[in-house]
C-alpha cells in the first residue's frame, strides 16, 4: 500500500495547524479536544515550518515546568521535517519512523503537504496488506 491510498482511507482527512506564534498551552488543549498527537506549525498550511508533538509538550514540561505553557510553539516545534511523498510505500515510511523514533510525518507534493500520517495509520495499513497478502495465499493453496 502507498501512502496516497493511506491517506484516502483515513477518517480524518484534515491536517491540524496552527501558528508559530500559538502558545503551547493553546496547542496542548488542541491535542487534547482533537484526540491527536501532534499539530504542523505553519503560517501557510501547504508550507509547514515544523511540527509539535504532544512528546515535545511533555520533554519540556519536565525540563522546565508548567511555565512552558506560556511559550510559543515556535520555541519547541521540531523545525528540520522527515517527510514523504503519496508514491511512497507503507513500508518505506513505517522504517523511517522506526528509524527516526517519530510517530507523524507531513506528505508532501511538489513542495506542498497534502495531509499528515502517523504510524498507527501507516501500521494499519500495512497489516491490512499483510492480511490481504495471507487470504491470497490460503485461496492459492486451498486451491479457490
Amino acid at each position: 500500500m502507498i501512502v496516497g491510498q493511506i491517506l484516502k482511507a483515513k477518517a480524518i482527512d484534515e491536517t491540524i495547524t496552527i501558528g508559530p506564534d500559538v502558545t503551547v498551552g493553546e496547542a496542548a488543549k488542541i491535542l487534547s479536544s482533537r484526540k491527536i498527537g501532534a499539530v504542523i506549525v505553519a503560517t501557510d498550511p501547504k508550507h509547514p515550518e515544523g511540527i509539535l508533538s504532544e512528546r515535545d509538550i511533555v520533554r519540556e514540561l519536565g525540563k522546565t515546568g508548567s511555565e512552558v505553557l506560556a511559550h510559543k510553539v515556535s520555541d519547541f516545534m521540531t523545525r528540520k521535517l522527515v517527510s514523504c511523498r503519496p508514491d511512497d510505500t507503507a513500508l518505506a515510511v513505517l522504517e523511517r519512523m522506526s528509524t527516526g523514533r517519530f510517530r507523524h510525518m507531513p506528505v508532501m507534493s511538489d513542495d506542498e503537504m497534502i495531509g499528515l500520517v502517523s504510524i498507527g495509520d501507516v501500521v494499519k495499513a500495512r497489516l491490512e496488506q499483510l492480511a490481504m497478502e495471507n487470504k491470497s495465499l490460503e485461496g492459492m493453496i486451498m486451491g479457490h
